[in-house]
Order: structure tokens, then C-alpha cells, then sequence
């Protein structure tokens, strides 16, 4: 079906081209009037051209076609019709990006989706907002003059910017208005009036919603019939007019010459009332010159307001329907009103920035003017009189603005304990700690010139060293102020073990006089120290002797035993084979030897056929002693064994037991050994020999970094000991090996303390009585005898004390005279003739300093506070009125809290005796008050602060370091707790009151970290093999756990040990086997007499240490190596008799590599007794095959692994070695002894030892605590200071990690927070009347509060707030009265506005979109008449935007009351107020009272048959009853179709799955949910596609039936490869129009 449908449609598409093409041509060929050859332009090409710009062209093709659509030649065609094929162009060149670009213009309304479709719109539910596109205008522009250019030449550089895009279109919102007022009370007390009720605005109407609802609502009332007549009239006074100055006296002058004749003359000296305010203003205008500051133009006016008499219907009527006793004021004296004058802008000011440096921030420049005229009366407030503007500085000479840069001091010595601290205290006094360690440095901020470029390239000029300025000035990070570190570790002098005591030789044996010598021993360097071998321990011991010699004969063999006289056996001689050698045991010429006699023939023993045999004697045993004294001597044994014995008669008879063995002295030397000892070395001084400016120019550093300056000498002790006696004589010891006493050493230089200059003094603060500092720091400490550094580094000194504290203040004059109103104004006005009433009075106003001198009044403007009142109404008493004197001070009080205090006024001339005034109700003259009682009640409040150490118990760190690094901070601290101080009204007041000092104090433990802590090592154990590599171990173990942020513990194991591995290397010959001599033969056979035949031998076997001696001392057999051991038991045939007798076997030879068996080895032995006549001797010579690893190996050198990072004994961390091991391994694995692989030649090219790092247990270091912060409130309970810290150097290995703590809080003193606070408006005030225009008023007060956002606060004495600024919630403009309107009986009337609402956010919570937040308030109407309704104004609302506003959401809600069937709806709020507007017009919750039980499930509604149903979209659920249970959704299948706009999109967001229907809810059936028809009434697509695949499928089964059905053909095979079918493939990317 789909490749049906694809088919269709391609032919659909490839009809509609032609009759677009033939209709194209049916319209040319009109207008051509049957014209049958027509002209057809193609697009146009590619702009070319060798000019960038305009002068570019471009081409297109042009053809000539018949109406039919072929192409035929161009002279058929009209060439008048025949487009031009080439024009100008503009060639785009890639220097253009910088000329044009594309403008964006703004985005116009957002327009919805459905709008722009066409069809019929969907309906559906606005929910959270409408999809809707927003377009703009984009266009290729000239960036010089904007003028437009095509679109071509952007495009070449830049995609055109996109022309719309998606918008949300928020839904309508409708105005949401609360519940309503309770009723109030009825408008009347009799006859009929009207009762409302009231609501306000919560949400105004935005984005095209519903209109407010009315307001109000009213209601008639009839309290009941009238008794007497209604008033209805009422006097409504109107609004003053603005102040205007009388008229010219001119005109009344004119008018009173012209009747001067008619009438009486006046008294001489009688004066009129208008003549007498003449001469007073006059007077009054001369003391105003006198006195009066240029910036006031005060000039007194009047004004007047208009009474009239009103009906309740709203309607004027003559005043004289109203009856009233005292008519209202009419007329009053006012200040004409002055705006403020000012004079022009003053030139800006030159710039704060001086100097040239565009990275640096820009400098303000000011300009002023000045006032000219203050505003008087309701004039326009002046505005500000100073402007500022940032500013750089212009101009070609100027210079470039001072940089700042760090610098830091010279690094601080190495020093390692900074890196043992809480390690382990007993190391804390170590001397000689090498390794890694920790080196400070100060920084600081100095100003940057070019003459400092060569600071630290020759810091011996204390004149380069820059002054230090604030470091707040230097920016950029700041320079480490520690660093790791390395002290060399010192190499110990390590020696040999000591050599064997050599012969007794001459000191000198050049001059051998005398017979006194020394025999010498000897030990080498193995490791040369640190220094040379001067601090090496002695190197030779000598022991003085008898006898000396500087030669002697050596022997080297004895030939075999020669029997005398050409005998077979006998006795006989050896021949000795000797060599001359020195006193060191060196072969030299046989000359030398001369002295000596040579060696005789040493006799000797052949022993005969029936001798007994002994075999020869074993060497010498080590000596037994080292020395020889009265108490003891050497001794030395060897011996000898018995071979074969003698047989019978004849033969020389075997020796006995004791002469077996021989033993001689040895050592006789005595135990007195003397050697020289050397002292320490001296410092290095200055040799006298040499010059003492003798600078040693280009020498380059010793080992420790210095730079030598002269070659200097040192001197040492050296003399001669005793062993165990100590010093005697030098001429007990030998001269030879004498050690000298001096030698040349280098001189370091001196090293000058090198310091910065003082820095500038820091500014005074403007308080008196303070001081100012400088300090200066050591850029360089001194060493080597160089100068030393001063004490003082810091300098203080007083502040110079100020003249005149600077400070500006207002200063007011007296009051003058109470102004009237002009005479011939108010004479018309009852008791004008009296010279009485309201009227307004001015004083003067000068700006003064502290000290009372006179100042610039702009000065006051700036500094002072806000500038007193000049003017102020005031009332002249008149005739009837009661004049009474000022209030007298309240008395005093003998002690607060108890009796009272009373305060009295009198009353003045006349008004004694009026009785009016006598009324003391009316006129109190006197006032009795309780004494005050000041009780004050201290408490605390808020929380504990953190602990805090004292500021003065912190140690100071080492060499000026300024870093925290391994202070401890711990100990004991404080922790805060603010205190409150109330009064007995519960007023908050100073602290002081309650005798605080605004805290409690309370000591507390900052815990101090204690570090991990291990013991000392142990001791090495014993290397793990004797002969070759191994590795030997120490360990430590845990002593104390960290805790508190201490210093972490390295990794231990489950017995909480840490170890340390290295290999070691044993040497092969360290234990030797030693074997004793056989034992005597036990022979095991019958033949005793003989004593011959087999027998067994034993000896004694031992592993034995092995010294330079010999073996020493016997040690575990384990240490020697197993295969070695010699035999401890033979068993073997003893010669009898005349038997041959030979000797022990000698050692094997070495068998030849390679290893083959056709190699052989061999041992030999010699006859020492031949045998006799008849006997035979057997084989001296045996041999075997040499067979691998057996008797015949090869060697090869194995090396070993890496060590561990090994330290100097007085190092923790740092630079330190790693070494490894080679060994010489045997073929069969085994390790031997190096000179076994060193006989072969193999090649040793491995490095042994490398350098390596520990790393060092750095601890965290920090910055020292910030200084406290300003309080984080002026006033209050909540106040909070707060201080910082930061890491410089983060801890490193197992080093202290940082603490957690970062910042530290205490809580500020508490200061009562006191305000300016207006008390409520008062009632509209109207003076004598019941309506109209008049004036409301509140109080300025100062109260006292917590701070505390609820609280509301309390009323204080106004001279609490004495210090604050005249402002209210920051408003400085002061209303204290406003005029107000009082409605008159009858009259409808707007109310005051209602309060802000509170902030709502209008929002789409659906999409997660806040369009805006808004708040809104409202005024109603109130009406009293029921016939003056049609004349009520209209309700008022106005809004805000606002921030912070919550989304709410609305929803119907309903119950059915306690005494009702019918429910209650209305809508609520999802803050649970209930409203109107905001719920969805669509199904409220309708009258469901029809139906028994009602309908309260959701979605359910009454039918007309009164059976509970569901709403459309939802089914049914009947409980077992068969009551309805609940409603339950219906699944929806929406098909989108071609006209739906939201179907385009392959994903849509669902807006209304359910479609409105036309049935009533009493419907009868039920709607198709798959809706065949559209909206607009025509069948959907769906269903035509589900008609084609129900007809295709038919067809398809048509088919297959016949197929099945019909008789098949035979194959035909011949054709079958030319009728291959190709698949088909068909792409379907998902869509459903597809």
C-alpha cells in the first residue's frame, strides 16, 4: 500500500507541473496577443569582475521558446520583449567585512500559531501560555551612514540572522479581587440608606483579560421612621486658593484724596487700622532688611476659600438654608510661594586622576552652583548643587600614574625544627637537623620606578631599597612568603675495621739512630666526610717496641723435604724461598735486606716404610691477645696429627700427645698505644701574611652559597694520647703520621643589615587626641661581622590637635511678629476692627560653625542638617480669647518611682477674669505626672559567639614570618554573648543603662592539635642474608594518636607499625667455618695389634666471625654458609705398616666453561711415606667429569631493586639517596661472593645510587585574622562582626592539615535602633462644619525598635533621634499635613486607597515561564443616598511591578452547608484565600441539587433524569450499590491532520485532547473519539488512507486466491537469469503523511 500511495502521488505532482507550465504560457501568450515565440530569462550568475565594489557585472542565459515549451532560435522572438542578459553589480572583496554589516531590528508582537494557519482556528483552553512566532526585519547595511545595501554582500560573510523565531504567548489573565467586607452600618439613623460592603483588586487585569468586577456592593436599610424633620441641608467649605499679595495700596489712595472734604476730620493722632499696619509693616520691613539673609524672599499674601450650602442630593442652595454659629475662616494670611533660584554650573573641576594610565581606574571631576533663592512656601525644592563625572586626565604632559609592585625581603635562614614541631618534643633540641626545611620571607608594597630596577642586583646600596606604602595599594597576587628548603646533611667519616699490628720498624728509617721503634696498625677511609678527612677519627695507632727494623725477609714456600744424603727417607732439609719487604709489608730490592741474616734450610723428616707418619703442622691460630702485660699475654697454637703409626720394631715410634701441639708467645708488645688526636678547627681568620684587601674577584661560591672575599687560615689542636690514659708527651707518638695544625680557608664576606627607608606617616584620623605610625623592614640580615640592624622599626607620634574641630550648624533667630492678613481685606470679616486672629511669622536663618563663627551658607547645605523651618502660622489673641502663659519646667523629683511632678501656667491680663477662661477643663493651668522611673533589666540574647582567643596571646612567629603556619592557636579563648538592656516600659535602650558593657563573657577551649607521634626507631636488624644482598628492617610503632587537626599518621599496619626496608649487602668472608685438627684414628676392625685397617676421625666444626686477625669468636652456624661446612667425621682405612701413605687430597681444580661432561676436574695428593719392597701406592690423582651445577656453575651479576628514599640520621625530609645492591649470583641461584663474577670480567653497567626527594611534612600555613568588620547592622539584636583568614601555603605530605574554621563571628554591641516614624493620618479635620475641603495631619515621632523586621517598635523622647537625618523610610521630604476632602451627608465618594497587594508573579508553571510580577491597589466606592447612585464616580485601580512574587493557581471548590441541599462554590487561591476571577470559566461545579444523593465526584454532573453522570472525556465507575463511584479519564487517539497546525510538528504538546460538543448535558448517546470529520465538517485524511488499505488488502487477497488457485506453468530454466528481480527499497523516515 505504501508504494501505491507513493506512485499516486508522483503522478499527482508530475500532472499539476505540466498544467502550471501550459497555464504559464496560456497567460504570456494573452498578454502577447496569440504571440507564438516567447522570451525566457534564466537566473542570474555570479558577480565578477577585477574591481572590488560597483564595478563588478554578472550574466544569465536568455532563451527563445514556442508556446508548445520547446526552444527554438532567437530571430522568432519579439528581440524588443527579449530581457537584457548582463548588468552592473556589486563585487563583494573580503575588505568589505569592515563595512557593512547586518542590522537586527527588534522583535515585534508575538503573534499566535493559529492565526497565521489557514482553516478554521482549533479552540481549545488557554493553559500556561499559546505558542506563537515573533518576527523582525533584517538587513544588509553601510556601517558608516546605515544606508541600506543588498543582501548579497553580507551573505558573503555571514549567514543571514534567522527572521522569526518561537515565542509563548501568556494566556489572558483576568482581574482577581478578594472576598468582600462585612456590611457597614446603615448610611442613616432614620428613613431609608444604603449599608456597603467593599473588596479590593488582588490581581489587575493583564494580557487581555476579564475587566474588574464592581467594588462594592450596596444595600438599603431602614433603621426606622424619622421622628423629627431630616437635615438636609449641610455647609461644605471649598479649597483655599494658591496665595496671591494684596492689591497696590496706589489705588486706595486715589480713592481716599477724593473724599478727603466730605465728613468729619480725624483727631489729630488717630490713626485708621489700615494707617497703623501700614507703619508696622514698615517697620517690620526696615527690621527684615537689617536682619534678613539675601536667600529669602518672603513676602506675605492671602488666600481665600469659598462656603457654600449644599443639599443632600448634591445640589447648592443659599448659604442661609444652612444654620450655623460660627461661619468657617474665609480668609488667611500665607507665603507667596518662591521656587529656588540657582546660579549657572561652575567649570568642572580638574580631574582626581592626574596621571596617565587607561588600566587604572578613571578619576572624577565635580562642578557646583549655588543657590541664589531658597523656596519659600510651596515652592519647587532646589535640586542638587553638585555634579560628579568620572574623568581622564587631558593634556600632553602628563605624566603616567605611579604602579605598585610587591617586593619581598631576603629569605630567612633554613631552618628544619619548623618541620619537627609536636614530631616528637625529645628531638625539639636537636643540634645539627639537616634535610629539608622551611625559609620566610616578608612582603610588602613599594612604588615601582625605574631607578629600582637594580633593587635586588646589589642590595649593598641601602639607598635602592624603596619605601613601603599600604599593601592595598599593590595589586596582582602576593609572592609566597615561605618555601621549602634544603640544609646539606653532613657526610660522617666512616673507617675500615683496624689491620693486623705491623713488624717493629724505625719512625724514620732514613735515620735509623737509636733502638727505639713503634710497630703501627692501620684502618682506611670507606667514606670521605663532609669537610675532607680532617674530621676523620685517627687513622693509625702505634705501640713502642724494641729492636727495630725497616726490613726483613719474607717467607714465600718451604720446597719439599729433601732427605739427606741422596737417602729415600730420613731426615733432611727444606729450602726456604724468601723475599725482602718493608715495614708496610712491600717487596723491595734483596739489598736492602742485607742486614738481616737470610732465613737457614729448615730441617726436616722424611719418615721410612715402618716410621710413623705425622702429618704437617696446621698455621698459627689468631694471637690471643692484642697486646702483652704483666697480667697477660698473647699465646698462639697449631698442631699436628698422626697419619699412620709405626710398625713394631724398626720404625721410629710415634710421638705422644703433647708434642702434637706447640704453642708460642705472640703481641709481646706492650698494651700502651699512643696515636694523635685532633681537635676542631678554628674559624676562618684573616692570615696576617697576606693583604687584607685581597677580594677575590670571580672565586666562585663555597658550599654554602657565599661568595668568598679573601683567603683566610685555620688552627687546630693537635696532641698525643694514650689510649685510656689520655694525653701525655709528643714524643710518645710518631712524627710521621703527625696531622697538621693549620690550613688555608676562604673568607666569606660581611653581610650589612639592609633596611627599607620609614614608610610615609599614616594619615591622622579626623577624631582628636590619636596617633600616626611608621614602620620599615629588614630587607637583609646581617652576617659575618657585618653591621647590625637597629631596633626600632616601628615609630609612633601624636597627631597635631586640629584649631577648630570641623562641623557646621544651623542657626535660627528669633521669631518676629505675627502677620496678618491685610486690613482692607478682612474688613469686612466679623471683629476685623480687632487686630486678632490666624496669621503666619518668619525668622531669620544664618549658617554657623562649631565655634559659633560665621559660615558660607553652602556649607551648612553640605554638613548640617536639614535647615529649620522659616516660617510657621501663628495666632494673635483676640479681646475674647483666653491668653494663658507658657507651660513653667516640670518640678523635680526627690527619687524616680516614687510621688509625682507637677508643671503650671497662669492665665494673662484680662482672660483673669473672664469666666470663660476660668474653666479649668477648658484651660488647664496646671499638670501632674508620675516621676519617671528608670528601671532597667539587662539580659542576654542571640547566640554564643565562636571562641576567640585573646588578641595579645598569640606567640609572634619566627624572623618576622607573617604567616599562621605552626602557631598553634589553642588554649583558652572567650566566647561572646550580646547583652540586651530594657527599660520598665520594655524599651530598648544603651547598655550603658544596665552597667554593661554589652557583652557576657565566658572562657572556652580552642582544643589544641596534638600530632600524630610514633617512637624512635629501632635499631637495624641483622642483614636477612650472609653472603651477598639482602635487606635489613626498623620499625617504629604508634605512641599517640592525632586528633584535634593534628599532623596525620604515615600508614601503619594492623599492629600499628610503620616500617623501613633497605637492602644490605653482607660480605661472604664475614663467617668462616673453621675446622679443628682430626681427631686419633679409632679403628673399627679385629686387627688391634697392627693398629691399622678402617677407622673413623672426627673434629670439631664452628662458624667463626672473621677479622683482618683471622677468625675471632664463634658465632650461630646458621650465618655460615651450609654447603660449605666441612666434614666433622671421616671414615677411611688407617695404612698399616710398610703401606703406602699419602696425603690429604688436595682442592679440586677449576672446571673449564662451558659446563660439559667432556671437561673434566682433578685433585692430586703426594706420598709422604712410600711404601715397602712389594707394596704399591695408590692413585695420587683423581678426577671427575665437570657436570652444571653440580661441580662446574656459571656466574652473572644480579642487581636489585630500588631502595626506599633514604635520609641523613638528623634529616626528616628533603634530598636524600636511593641505592641498590649487585650481587653475584651462581647458576644454580646462589649468591657467592662477588669476586667470583669479578674473575670472570662481566661488565658492570648499572648506577648504584641516585638522589631522590622525601617529601617534607609541610603544615598548613595561614594568614593572620583580618581585622573585624564593620557590623553587619547599625543597630539591633542581629548584629554581627565578622573576621577572615586565608591559606597561603596548603598543607604538604603529613603535614597539619588546615583547619576548618576560616572565618570567626561575635556579635555586635546592641544599640536601640531609633527612627523617624509618622504617626497615623488624623480624621479629616473641616473647622466648624460637617463637610468639605480641609486638612488632615500626623506627628513626626521617634521610636525605638530591636531591628527585628516585626518589630513594631516603641515611642521615645524626640531627642533620642536628635543624631539622625529628618527622613522617614529614606524619604527626606517631610509631610506632616495634606489636604483631604470630608464627603457631605448624602454624597458618594471614593475611598482611600487600599494597601498594596501582595507581589504576585503572573506565570506559566506548565512551561516554566514568569512573564511578570506585579502588586495593585484600589479605591472603592462608598454611597449614603440611594437617589445619588446614578452620580457616584468611578472605582480606581493602579499597579506596580514588584519582585519576589509568588505563582498562584485557582480552583473551584465546593460544600454543601449543615442546613442546605443546594452546595456552596466558589473559587480559592492556592494560598487558600478565597477569591473571584483566576479559576477556568470552563465546568464550574454546577447545581447539583436535582440529584439524591447529590453529585460531588469530580468531572460528574445531574442529568436531566437526576442520575449522576460523568463529563465528556470520562466514564462511569459504579460502586457495588451501583452508586457512582468515580470518573475515570478515557484514553484519546489524536490523529493530527493537514490543516492542523499543531500536527506539523512531529512532537506537540497536548492543549485540548477534549473537543467542546453541542450536546446538552442530558445527552442521549455517546461521541466517537475517533472522529471521522473535522472541524470543519469534511472527512479527515486518516480516513481515506485506512479506505485505500482496506482496498489494497482486498485486492491482495484476490490475488493470493487466484495464485493459489491457478495451474502452474512449468519452469522455463533457460530464461530464468535474465528475469532476476532487483529488490526494491523504500525509505520511510516516520512520518505520518508519508
Amino acid at each position: 500500500p505504501p508504494l501505491v500511495l507513493l506512485c499516486t502521488v508522483c503522478s499527482v505532482c508530475a500532472v499539476i507541473n505540466a498544467l502550471r507550465l501550459k497555464l504559464n504560457f496560456l497567460l504570456l501568450m494573452h498578454n502577447q496577443v496569440l504571440q507564438l515565440f516567447i522570451c525566457f530569462p534564466g537566473p542570474w550568475g555570479r558577480c565578477m569582475g577585477s574591481d572590488c565594489g560597483l564595478g563588478g557585472s554578472q550574466s544569465r542565459a536568455v532563451w527563445c521558446a514556442h508556446v508548445d515549451g520547446w526552444t527554438t532560435l532567437h530571430t522568432n522572438c519579439d528581440q524588443a520583449q527579449r530581457p537584457s542578459n548582463q548588468r552592473n553589480c556589486f563585487r563583494v572583496c573580503d575588505w568589505h567585512k569592515d563595512l557593512y554589516d547586518w542590522k537586527l531590528g527588534a522583535w515585534n508582537e508575538c503573534v499566535p500559531v493559529s492565526a497565521r494557519t489557514f482553516g478554521a482556528p482549533r479552540q481549545f483552553t488557554c493553559s500556561g501560555g499559546e505558542e506563537g512566532i515573533q518576527v523582525r526585519e533584517v538587513g544588509c547595511i553601510l556601517k558608516s551612514d546605515e544606508s541600506p545595501a543588498e543582501d548579497a554582500i553580507c551573505e558573503y560573510f555571514e549567514p543571514k540572522p534567522r527572521l522569526e523565531q518561537a515565542c509563548l504567548i501568556p494566556c489572558p489573565q483576568d482581574c482577581v479581587v478578594s472576598e468582600y467586607s462585612p456590611w457597614t452600618s446603615c448610611s442613616k439613623t432614620c428613613g431609608t440608606g444604603l449599608r456597603n460592603r467593599v473588596r479590593s483588586v488582588l490581581v489587575p487585569p493583564l494580557f487581555g483579560g476579564a475587566a474588574c468586577p464592581n467594588l462594592t456592593e450596596f444595600q438599603s436599610c431602614k433603621p426606622g421612621p424619622c421622628t423629627g424633620p431630616e437635615g438636609m441641608y449641610s455647609l461644605r467649605v471649598g479649597p483655599w486658593n494658591s496665595c496671591a499679595l494684596p492689591q497696590t495700596r496706589t489705588a486706595r489712595q486715589v480713592k481716599r484724596r477724593k473724599g478727603k472734604g466730605q465728613g468729619l476730620r480725624e483727631r489729630a493722632g488717630v490713626k485708621d487700622p489700615e494707617t497703623r499696619e501700614l507703619i508696622q509693616k514698615k517697620r517690620t520691613r526696615n527690621r527684615l532688611n537689617r536682619q534678613e539673609s539675601p536667600f529669602w524672599d518672603i513676602q506675605v499674601g492671602y488666600q481665600n476659600r469659598e462656603v457654600t450650602c449644599i443639599h443632600r442630593n448634591g445640589s447648592t442652595v443659599g448659604r442661609n438654608m444652612c444654620l450655623t454659629r460660627d461661619l468657617p475662616l474665609t480668609i488667611q494670611s500665607c507665603v507667596l510661594p518662591t521656587d529656588c533660584k540657582l546660579t549657572d554650573w561652575t567649570i568642572w573641576s580638574p580631574c582626581t586622576k592626574t596621571c596617565m594610565n587607561p588600566e587604572s581606574p578613571r578619576g572624577n571631576r565635580t562642578r557646583t552652583r549655588q543657590v541664589l533663592q531658597f523656596p519659600v512656601g510651596e515652592g519647587a525644592e532646589c535640586p542638587l548643587l553638585e555634579e560628579f563625572e568620572s574623568c581622564e586626565p587631558q593634556g600632553e604632559s602628563i605624566p603616567p600614574c605611579a604602579t605598585y609592585t610587591w617586593r619581598t625581603t631576603e629569605w630567612s635562614d633554613c631552618r628544619v625544627d619548623t618541620l619537627l614541631s609536636q614530631q616528637d618534643r625529645r628531638r625539639s633540641n636537636l643540634t645539627g637537623l639537616c634535610g629539608g626545611g622551611l625559609q620566610t620571607r616578608e612582603v610588602y608594597c613599594v612604588q615601582a620606578n625605574a631607578e629600582l630596577l637594580k633593587y635586588l642586583n646589589d642590595l649593598r646600596e641601602k639607598d635602592k631599597a624603596s619605601r613601603p606604602v599600604e599593601n592595598k595599594l599593590c595589586e596582582g597576587p602576593i609572592p609566597n612568603r615561605s618555601q621549602l628548603c634544603q640544609i646539606p646533611c653532613p657526610i660522617d667519616c666512616e673507617v675500615s675495621p683496624w689491620g693486623a699490628w705491623g713488624p717493629c720498624t724505625f719512625e724514620n728509617c732514613d735515620d735509623q739512630a737509636g733502638k727505639k721503634g713503634f710497630k703501627l696498625r692501620k684502618r682506611q677511609i670507606t667514606n670521605e666526610p663532609t669537610g675532607g678527612p680532617g674530621n676523620c677519627p685517627h687513622l693509625v695507632e702505634a705501640v713502642p717496641c724494641d729492636e727495630p727494623t725497616c726490613y726483613d725477609w719474607q717467607l714465600i714456600s718451604l720446597s719439599p723435604c729433601i732427605p739427606d744424603d741422596g737417602k729415600q727417607c730420613g731426615s733432611g732439609t727444606q729450602i726456604v724461598q724468601v723475599q725482602c719487604v718493608n715495614s708496610n709489608g712491600e717487596k723491595v730490592e734483596r739489598n736492602l735486606c742485607t742486614s738481616n741474616p737470610t732465613p737457614e734450610p729448615v730441617p726436616c723428616e722424611v719418615p721410612c716404610s715402618r716410621d710413623c707418619v705425622l702429618s704437617d703442622w696446621t698455621s698459627w691460630s689468631t694471637c690471643s691477645q692484642t697486646c702483652s702485660s704483666k697480667t697477660i699475654e698473647g699465646k698462639q697454637m697449631r698442631t699436628r696429627s698422626i697419619l699412620a703409626y709405626n710398625a713394631g720394631e724398626g720404625g721410629a715410634l710415634c710421638p705422644n700427645s703433647s708434642a702434637l701441639q706447640e704453642v708460642r708467645n705472640c703481641n709481646e708488645h706492650p698494651c700502651t698505644v699512643y696515636h694523635w688526636q685532633t681537635g676542631p678547627w678554628g674559624p676562618c681568620t684573616e692570615d696576617p701574611s697576606t693583604s687584607s684587601f685581597n677580594t677575590s674577584v670571580g672565586v666562585p661560591p663555597n658550599s654554602d652559597g657565599e661568595v668568598p672575599c679573601s683567603m683566610g687560615m685555620q688552627t687546630r689542636k693537635v696532641i698525643c694520647v694514650r689510649v685510656n690514659v689520655g694525653q701525655v708527651p709528643p714524643k710518645k707518638c710518631p712524627d710521621g703520621p703527625r696531622p697538621s695544625t693549620m690550613r688555608p680557608c676562604q673568607l666569606p664576606c660581611k653581610k650589612d643589615c639592609i633596611m627599607t627607608p620609614f614608610s610615609d606617616w599614616a594619615t591622622c584620623p579626623i577624631t582628636c587626641d590619636k596617633k600616626q605610625s611608621r614602620k620599615r623592614l629588614i630587607i637583609q640580615m646581617p652576617s659575618n661581622g657585618g653591621q647590625e640592624c637597629p631596633e626600632v622599626l616601628e615609630e609612633e607620634r601624636d597627631c597635631e590637635v586640629p584649631k577648630i574641630c570641623p562641623g557646621f550648624r544651623w542657626k535660627t533667630h528669633k521669631w518676629r511678629k505675627c502677620q496678618l492678613v491685610t486690613w482692607f481685606l478682612r474688613q469686612d470679616t466679623p471683629g476685623a476692627q480687632e487686630t486678632c486672629g490666624p496669621g503666619i511669622q518668619t525668622r531669620a536663618v544664618s549658617c554657623r560653625q562649631l565655634d559659633g563663627t560665621q559660615a558660607d551658607i553652602s556649607e551648612c547645605l553640605k554638613f548640617a542638617k536639614a535647615m529649620p523651618a522659616i516660617t510657621q502660622r501663628c495666632q494673635l489673641p483676640c479681646q475674647d480669647d483666653c491668653q494663658l502663659t507658657n507651660w513653667s519646667k516640670f518640678s523635680s523629683c526627690t527619687a524616680d518611682c516614687v510621688g509625682v511632678r507637677t508643671r503650671k501656667r497662669s492665665l494673662i491680663g484680662r482672660s483673669k477674669k473672664k469666666d470663660k477662661c476660668k474653666n479649668t477643663q477648658m484651660y488647664p493651668l496646671s499638670e501632674t505626672q508620675y516621676c519617671p522611673c528608670d528601671k532597667y533589666n539587662a539580659q542576654p540574647v542571640g547566640n554564643w559567639s565562636d571562641c576567640i582567643l585573646p588578641e595579645g596571646g598569640r606567640v609572634e612567629s619566627i624572623l618576622g614570618m607573617k604567616v599562621q603556619g605552626d602557631i598553634k592557636e589553642c588554649g583558652q579563648g572567650y566566647r561572646y554573648q550580646a547583652m540586651v538592656c530594657y527599660d520598665q516600659d520594655n524599651r530598648l535602650v544603651e547598655t550603658s543603662r544596665c552597667n554593661s558593657h554589652g557583652y557576657i563573657e565566658e572562657a572556652c577551649i580552642i582544643p589544641c592539635p596534638s600530632d600524630c607521634k610514633l617512637s624512635e626507631w629501632s635499631n637495624w636488624s641483622r642483614c636477612s642474608k650472609s653472603c651477598g644482598s639482602g635487606v635489613k628492617v626498623r620499625s617504629k610503632w604508634l605512641r599517640e594518636k592525632p586528633y584535634n587537626g593534628g599532623r596525620p599518621c604515615p600508614k601503619l599496619d594492623h599492629i600499628n607499625q610503620v616500617y623501613e626496608v633497605v637492602p644490605c649487602q653482607s660480605d661472604c668472608k664475614q663467617y668462616v667455618w673453621v675446622a679443628e685438627p682430626w681427631s686419633v684414628w679409632k679403628v673399627s676392625n679385629v686387627d688391634l695389634k697392627e693398629n691399622c685397617g678402617e677407622g673413623v676421625q672426627t673434629r670439631r666444626v664452628r662458624c667463626m666471625l672473621n677479622t683482618i686477625d683471622g677468625p675471632s669468636e664463634p658465632v650461630e652456624d646458621y650465618l655460615c654458609d651450609p654447603e660449605e661446612m666441612p666434614l666433622g667425621a671421616r671414615e677411611s682405612r688407617l695404612p698399616c705398616p710398610e703401606d703406602c701413605v699419602l696425603s690429604d687430597w688436595g682442592p679440586w681444580s677449576r672446571c673449564t666453561l662451558p659446563c660439559t661432561r667432556s671437561n673434566y676436574r682433578v685433585r692430586t695428593a703426594y706420598t709422604i711415606r712410600p711404601p715397602s719392597v712389594g707394596r704399591e701406592c695408590p692413585d695420587t690423582t683423581e678426577k671427575e667429569p665437570c657436570s652444571l651445577n653440580l661441580n662446574c656453575f656459571n656466574y652473572f651479576y644480579n642487581i636489585t631493586d630500588w631502595s626506599t628514599c633514604q635520609l641523613s640520621p638528623n634529616a626528616v625530609c628533603g634530598g636524600g639517596i636511593k641505592t641498590r645492591m649487585l650481587d653475584c649470583v651462581r647458576s644454580d641461584g646462589k649468591s657467592v661472593d662477588i669476586k667470583f663474577c669479578e674473575e670472570m670480567n662481566l661488565e658492570k653497567k648499572w648506577q648504584m645510587n641516585i638522589s631522590c626527594v622525601v617529601e617534607c611534612p609541610v603544615n598548613c600555613q595561614l594568614l593572620e585574622w583580618s581585622a573585624w568588620s564593620e557590623c553587619s547592622q547599625t543597630c539591633g539584636l542581629e548584629g554581627k562582626m565578622w573576621r577572615q583568614r586565608s591559606v597561603v601555603q596548603a598543607s604538604q605530605g603529613d603535614g597539619r592539615p588546615c583547619p576548618s574554621q576560616m572565618e570567626q563571628w561575635k556579635p555586635c554591641p546592641v544599640r536601640p535602633c531609633y527612627r523617624w516614624q509618622y504617626s497615623p493620618w488624623s480624621e479629616c479635620r473641616v473647622e466648624n462644619v460637617v463637610c468639605g475641603h480641609g486638612m488632615r495631619f500626623r506627628n513626626l515621632s521617634c521610636f525605638v525598635s530591636d531591628g527585628s523586621s516585626d518589630g513594631e517598635g516603641s515611642l521615645v523622647d524626640e531627642e533620642l533621634c536628635s543624631s539622625l537625618e529628618v527622613a522617614v523610610d529614606g524619604d527626606k521630604q517631610i509631610r506632616l499635613k495634606e489636604s483631604c476632602v470630608l464627603p457631605c451627608p448624602g454624597e458618594c465618594y471614593l475611598m482611600e486607597w487600599s494597601d498594596w497587594s501582595s507581589c504576585v508573579n503572573i506565570c506559566a508553571k506548565e512551561a516554566g515561564v514568569d512573564f511578570a510580577s506585579v502588586q495593585v491597589r484600589s479605591r472603592a466606592v462608598l454611597a449614603q443616598e440611594p437617589e445619588n447612585l446614578l452620580l457616584c464616580p468611578d472605582q480606581e485601580w493602579e499597579s506596580q511591578p514588584c519582585t519576589g512574587g509568588e505563582c498562584f493557581e485557582y480552583k473551584w471548590f465546593s460544600s454543601i452547608g449543615p442546613n442546605s441541599t443546594r452546595p456552596l462554590i466558589w473559587c480559592q487561591r492556592s494560598d487558600g484565600l478565597n477569591v473571584t476571577g483566576g479559576c477556568p470559566p470552563m465546568n464550574p461545579p454546577e447545581d447539583n441539587s436535582s440529584c439524591d444523593p447529590p453529585c460531588l465526584m469530580p468531572k460528574s454532573f445531574c442529568s436531566e433524569a437526576g442520575i449522576c453522570m460523568c463529563e465528556e472525556g470520562f466514564t462511569e465507575v459504579l460502586s457495588s450499590t451501583g452508586q457512582l463511584d468515580q470518573c475515570a479519564p478515557i484514553p484519546i487517539l489524536e490523529i493530527p491532520t493537514a490543516g492542523d497546525k499543531k500536527g506539523d510538528v512531529k512532537t506537540s504538546r497536548a492543549i485540548n485532547p477534549t473537543l467542546p460538543t453541542t450536546i446538552q448535558p442530558g445527552r442521549n448517546g455517546r461521541t466517537w473519539y475517533l472522529q471521522p470529520y473535522g472541524p470543519d465538517g469534511k472527512l479527515k485524511m486518516w480516513v481515506y488512507g485506512v479506505a485505500a488499505g482496506a482496498f489494497v488488502l482486498l485486492i491482495f487477497i484476490v490475488s493470493m486466491i487466484y495464485l493459489a488457485c491457478k495451474k502452474p506453468k512449468r519452469p522455463q530454466r533457460q530464461r530464468q537469469q535474465n528475469n532476476r528481480l532487483k529488490p526494491l527499497t523504500l525509505a520511510y523516515d516516520g512520518d505520518t503523511d508519508m
